[in-house]
């Protein structure tokens, strides 16, 4: 494989590079890989296709000298705003670090699933991107002395600049490299700012994240696009349906003021995943918890994808989500079964009202007693994923083990697991774009070495004769999942299914009827 120069990378006309599936490694097991879909002339046209077989952010194809001007002028005002405190106070200092320490040493390439899966592809090695980067800073930003000689040079193009834009979606800023970074360069950081400056200062943004994400969820209430009347209306026919065939009867609080606990949920489950929104009320009901949802626009939906590409989107979303809780009086906020919607939330400060994980007050409820549990119910294989940011970015280890090795008899890890683990493949917004390849994307790049991790869990019950379940207490990491054993063949071939961890809980519950965990052959 070619390396691709920083030269190249400035002036190549055309697509930079291609990743040729047929040469992908191989997983423990048959997994269905995906041909990209041929871009046409028509939309090369159109649409800036340099980097490979994939656009997620759909620049415009400059038709004119002065819109190629552009682009590097718009990208270097909003670079410098990048490093000043009073534009960037949130991220300045980490930002600073990342570009003046890296020593090249190839520890973040060697823990990166993206580089692993493209068979160490240059272009996707992790400093890489945040090399060029780490040029245009000394040189046009710090305006270093000798920088071309000192630091490296690079030319900044359009060209540059659009493929830079690109790279920023090519990492799922999962973290992993900043954690075995000797020196604590952090390459998903220097991602998550390039995103926010192109959706920043120039105004590009993947629509799933801005038009139908955070624009639509401020407008409506949430980014499935359900309105209040319509999300209370949807829950309390899932309270009835779910009532009728647990045989347990439970009714979801809404807008109780004083409650002990705001639950918010990650919206798409309503839709997508109605089993985990019963699951939630059944065991906050069974343990006779004071809780509520609400229905004030956002207090009803975790989601905040302004975590993955604009701060100033995401700051008006928590502003929402922190209103309805204090309009509410509760004394503290849970998240549910969403990984970025955790970080969102706990790391933010909002409303000086109390936010914590779902996952260490489930643990206190199953080994405390407060709920009747049969683990009996869940003597089938069991492995989890964990995610990225509930794991790695906050350190929530523990609780979900304590729970799964109390409930299912036959749990085991992934390897590596913890904050080791890999991504899904769907983070950082990659998990709803479908589009330009970015489906083909995912299943064959960014979800494969997942998809071996769940093969290595199962290794010795791969056959279709024995249920296995991957436990995924993450909504996004669920639809990515979900894809890669439908898409993948993996569901019907191996009988490997998908689902949360409150459902592990309430299916091993027993004052309801048993098999709240539907299998797809029932």
């Amino acid at each position: 494989m070619k390396d691709i120069s920083f030269e190249e990378f400035a002036t190549k006309d055309g697509q930079l590079a291609s990743v040729d599936v047929a040469t992908l490694k191989k997983l423990l097991a048959e997994y269905l890989d995906h041909p990209w879909t041929p871009i046409t002339d028509a939309q090369r046209a159109e649409t800036c296709f340099l980097l490979d077989e994939t656009s997620i952010l759909n620049i415009p194809m400059p038709k004119t000298p002065a819109e190629e001007v552009a682009l590097v002028n718009n990208f270097l005002n909003g670079m410098r705003k990048l490093f000043t405190p009073e534009n960037n106070w949130t991220n300045l200092a980490m930002l600073d670090t990342s570009m003046d320490y890296c020593a090249q040493c190839n520890s973040c390439a060697e823990a990166c699933h993206l580089f692993e899966a493209t068979n160490g592809h240059e272009l996707y090695r992790p400093n890489f991107r945040s090399e060029i980067f780490r040029r245009i800073y000394n040189k046009y930003v710090k305006n270093e002395p000798f920088a071309k000689w000192r630091f490296g040079d690079v030319d900044l193009t359009w060209k540059t600049v659009v493929r830079l834009g690109e790279m920023a979606y090519r990492c799922n800023m999962c973290r992993r490299c900043a954690q075995v970074c000797p020196i604590g360069v952090d390459n998903g950081l220097i991602s998550r700012e390039l995103r926010k400056l192109f959706s920043q200062e120039m105004g590009f943004a993947p629509r799933e994240l801005h038009d139908k994400g955070t624009m639509l969820q401020m407008e409506v209430g949430s980014s499935t696009g359900l309105s209040p009347s319509v999300v209370q209306e949807t829950v309390e026919f899932i309270d009835e349906d779910y009532s009728e065939s647990t045989g347990f009867e439970f009714h979801t609080p809404w807008d109780k003021e004083g409650a002990e606990i705001l639950l918010l949920h990650n919206a798409g489950e309503i839709m997508a995943w109605p089993e985990n929104i019963a699951a939630f009320s059944i065991i906050f009901e069974a343990a006779g918890l004071s809780w509520t949802l609400s229905s004030e626009l956002a207090g009803y939906d975790s989601v905040n994808y302004g975590l993955f590409y604009d701060d100033v989107q995401a700051a008006r979303i928590l502003a929402m989500q922190a209103k309805a809780a204090k309009k509410l009086g509760v004394k503290r906020i849970i998240s549910g079964e969403c990984g970025h919607a955790h970080r969102s939330l706990l790391h933010a400060r909002i409303a000086e009202i109390p936010r914590e994980s779902f996952l260490p007050l489930l643990r206190d409820l199953v080994l405390g007693g407060k709920l009747k549990l049969d683990p009996s119910r869940n003597d089938f294989p069991v492995t989890l994923h964990d995610p990225c940011n509930v794991v790695r970015r906050l350190g929530i280890v523990k609780p979900q083990r304590e729970i799964l090795r109390a409930i299912c008899p036959q749990f085991r890890e992934m390897a590596p697991n913890g904050v080791d683990n890999y991504c899904c493949g769907g983070g950082s917004g990659f998990a709803i774009m479908t589009r330009n390849n970015i489906e083909n994307w995912r299943m064959n790049i960014t979800g494969r070495k997942k998809m071996d991790q769940i093969f290595g869990a199962f290794s010795e019950c791969l056959g279709p004769e024995t249920r296995k379940y991957v436990c995924a207490p993450c909504s996004n990491c669920k639809g990515q999942i979900r894809e890669m054993l439908e898409k993948g063949g993996v569901q019907e071939q191996y009988n490997i299914h998908y689902g949360g961890l409150v459902e592990l809980v309430v299916n091993a519950m027993t004052d309801l009827n048993p098999g709240f965990i539907k299998w797809e052959e029932e």
